[in-house]
């Protein structure tokens, strides 16, 4: 499957790859991510915001061939310094580059001289914006050199991501594929994975942190609240998504 058929959906590389797809339901994510590393190798990368999930697939990754991946992340600028001491952490521990995507100063300053510092709150609206200029848009960038990318979605996260493959077609890339070797799994295999491979994790997990984004838009959450409540919590759940992982024929 190479980037012209990716870009060619024809009804025939449908099929095909819906067949694929399916067969690879039953994989395990060590033998989805084999296969995704040697298919797409050099030109696949992992989006890594060094959540739980995202430092099981490093670990994973990294005993399997870290030389042909690129690992990359989105600095919204409004991150936790937690964030960036794990990002450090995981660096040194397992000796493999991150590449760093910034938004476009110009644009944070316009939005930020028009909207203020806090937008996010004012509206739904003003904060998708914001989204959408840290992340969307650094993302966009960042997969523009890639024939696949590889995610931390699970589809026990939120009800958004109830139906995630393992393998998917990423419409609102340009038909790449997205892989997502732990769509599968649940927040106590996450965890257990973690604590038997000694996976170094983002401490904020420690103090009711289940979900990390941008400093401003991530709090704790109680023993009794959804795992995503400390998201955006003052939106209603529906709209809990920054839009890096809307496929566009959903939206």
């Amino acid at each position: 499957m190479n980037n012209d058929n990716l870009k060619n959906l024809s009804p025939e590389y449908l099929k095909s790859f819906d067949e694929l797809s399916l067969s690879f339901e039953s994989k395990s994510s060590e033998e989805i991510l084999r296969w995704a590393l040697n298919t797409y190798a050099k030109k696949i990368g992992l989006a890594s915001s060094f959540g739980a999930e995202d430092v099981v697939l490093i670990d994973m990754i990294s005993k399997l061939d870290k030389n042909n991946i690129r690992i990359f992340t989105l600095d919204t600028g409004r991150l936790n310094q937690e964030t960036y001491h794990l990002m450090d952490e995981i660096k040194e521990r397992y000796s493999i580059p991150i590449d760093v995507y910034f938004p476009y100063f110009s644009e944070v300053e316009n939005m930020v001289a028009e909207k203020g510092f806090n937008l996010m709150y004012k509206s739904i609206e003003n904060r998708k914006l914001c989204c959408e200029i840290r992340k969307v848009k650094p993302l966009n960038r960042a997969l523009e050199k890639f024939d696949a990318w590889i995610t931390g979605l699970r589809r026990e996260q939120t009800f958004t991501r109830f139906n995630i493959k393992k393998i998917e077609i990423d419409s609102t890339h340009n038909n790449i594929i997205k892989v997502n070797p732990l769509s599968d799994w649940t927040n106590e295999m996450v965890w257990d994975y973690i604590h038997k491979n000694d996976v170094p994790y983002n401490k904020l997990h420690d103090t009711g942190y289940p979900s990390i984004g941008c400093e401003p838009c991530t709090r704790a959450i109680k023993s009794d609240e959804d795992p995503r409540a400390g998201r955006w919590w003052w939106e209603e759940s529906s709209h809990k998504e920054c839009g890096i992982h809307l496929n566009s024929k959903n939206q």
